[in-house]
C-alpha cells in the first residue's frame, strides 16, 4: 500500500502533538505545615484548550494547590513544569512573566487608583513599557485602548474613573478578572471567580471564562464550589480531599463516582452558596 503525502503529514502532526509537553504539570507536588500535609504528592498535567475544575470540600487543599502553582507558597517537595520548563522555585513575578495568571479569592488591587488605572498598569507591566510603572504612560494610545477593551469585556467600562476602594465586592472581583485578561497569560487560574457576586453579575464572568476556553492556546484551571458552574464549564474535573488527589477525569464520570459522592458531593453539593476556603483550603 502506498502512503500518501497527506497521511504522512497527519502522522507527523500527531507525533509532534504527542511529543509536546503539557502546558502545565505538577509532579508529586507536596506542602507540609508542621505535621499537617495540606497537599500530598499531587501529579497532574494540564493541556492547552482544556478547562479543568478543581473541586473538594473545605480544607481539601484546592487553594493551597493554586498557591503552590502560582508561587505564593514554596513546596516542600515536587515540581511545577510550565511548557516543560521547571519553574518550581521561581517567585510570583517570574512565573507571571512566563504566563501563569492568577485571580484570587480575595481581591488584590490598588484601592486608591481608579478602575482604569489598575487595568492600564497591568497592560503596561506585561508590555514592559519603560522602567517605572508610575511614569507618564497615559499618552500611549495602544495601552489605553487595550485597557478599555479589557474593561468592556468585564462590563466595567462605565466605572472606569471610580476609585477601586469605592467598588462593591462583586465589582472588585470583575475588575480582578479584567486585570488578568490584561496580562494575557497562557495559564488562567480562577479561584471561585463568582464568589461575592450578585445573580445578575455572575453571567458576565461565566461568559468570559467560556470565551477564554474557546482559545485553544489557553489552559484554564478553576476552583469552584458551585456544581452548576462546574457542570457548565468543565472539560475535566479533579477532586482533592485532605490534600490527596482522589479523582481525575470526565465530569459526568467523576460526579457519578461513589467515592466522590460520599466524600464531597454529599457534603457540599446541596449548598451552592458554600463559602470559599481559607488560606490553606
Amino acid at each position: 500500500m502506498t502512503v500518501g503525502a497527506s497521511s504522512i503529514d497527519t502522522t507527523a502532526a500527531l507525533s509532534r502533538a504527542v511529543a509536546e509537553p503539557p502546558a502545565l504539570e505538577t509532579r508529586g507536588l507536596t506542602i507540609r505545615f508542621g505535621g499537617h500535609v495540606a497537599v500530598n504528592a499531587v501529579s497532574c498535567a494540564f493541556r492547552p484548550g482544556e478547562l479543568t475544575c478543581i473541586v473538594g470540600p473545605n480544607g481539601a487543599g484546592k487553594t493551597t494547590y493554586f498557591n503552590l502553582i502560582s508561587g505564593q507558597l514554596p513546596p516542600t517537595a515536587g515540581q511545577i513544569l510550565l511548557g516543560g520548563e521547571d519553574v518550581t522555585r521561581l517567585p510570583v513575578p517570574h512565573k507571571a512573566a512566563r504566563g501563569i495568571g492568577r485571580a484570587f479569592q480575595l481581591t488584590s488591587l490598588f484601592p486608591n487608583l481608579s478602575v482604569f488605572e489598575n487595568v492600564r498598569l497591568a497592560v503596561q507591566a506585561r508590555q514592559r513599557i519603560g522602567l517605572d510603572l508610575w511614569s507618564v504612560w497615559s499618552g500611549n494610545r495602544a495601552v489605553r485602548a487595550e485597557a478599555e477593551r479589557c474593561l468592556e469585556r468585564v462590563a466595567m467600562a462605565d466605572k472606569r474613573h471610580l476609585p477601586v476602594a469605592s467598588l462593591p465586592h462583586g465589582d472588585q472581583r470583575k475588575l480582578e478578572v479584567g486585570i488578568l485578561l490584561a496580562l494575557q497569560p497562557r495559564i488562567f487560574m480562577f479561584d471561585e471567580p463568582t464568589a461575592g457576586m450578585s445573580v445578575d453579575e455572575v453571567p458576565v464572568i461565566l461568559d468570559l471564562i467560556q470565551d477564554i476556553k474557546r482559545d485553544r492556546s489557553k489552559t484554564v484551571l478553576l476552583v469552584e464550589h458551585k456544581m452548576d458552574v462546574v457542570r457548565s464549564l468543565a472539560d475535566r474535573i479533579i477532586v482533592l480531599h485532605n490534600g490527596n488527589l482522589m479523582a481525575d477525569g470526565d465530569p459526568a464520570e467523576v460526579i457519578a463516582s461513589p467515592i466522590v459522592q460520599q466524600a464531597y458531593l454529599g457534603i457540599g453539593a446541596a449548598d451552592d452558596g458554600v463559602q470559599g476556603e481559607g488560606s490553606h483550603g
